[in-house]
């Protein structure tokens, strides 16, 4: 998978990126489906965001955090999509054993 970092209105260092970069594994573990991430890291006056687009099977996924430091912005945000990759995965696993779908349906 390839995530893809950049910045407005803000330099994204070489630390910020690498920060990210190990951040995000944490989502790739629970996903194997993921093809391409894209994060964008934003600072407003005292307002730092960070919001990134998953891209895999089942279609995009979307989170954005804001928050006073670009650091906790960006935990905020692998928070928020990791819960929401767990969510996705979850609606598309088939929860019922094929022997009692078969049983209720003769």
């Amino acid at each position: 998978m390839q995530i893809n970092v950049t910045g407005h209105h803000v330099e994204v260092s070489a630390p910020l990126r690498d920060y990210v970069n190990s951040k995000m594994e944490r989502v790739v573990r629970h996903c194997d489906q993921l093809t391409d991430a894209r994060c964008i890291l934003t600072v407003e006056k005292l307002r730092h965001k960070a919001e990134a687009t998953l891209y895999m099977a089942g279609g995009p996924i979307h989170a954005e955090f804001v928050a006073g430091d670009m650091y906790a912005a960006i935990d905020g945000l692998v928070d928020r999509l990791d819960r929401r990759v767990k969510k996705h995965r979850e609606k598309i696993t088939d929860h019922h054993p094929r022997e009692a779908h078969r049983q209720r349906m003769a």
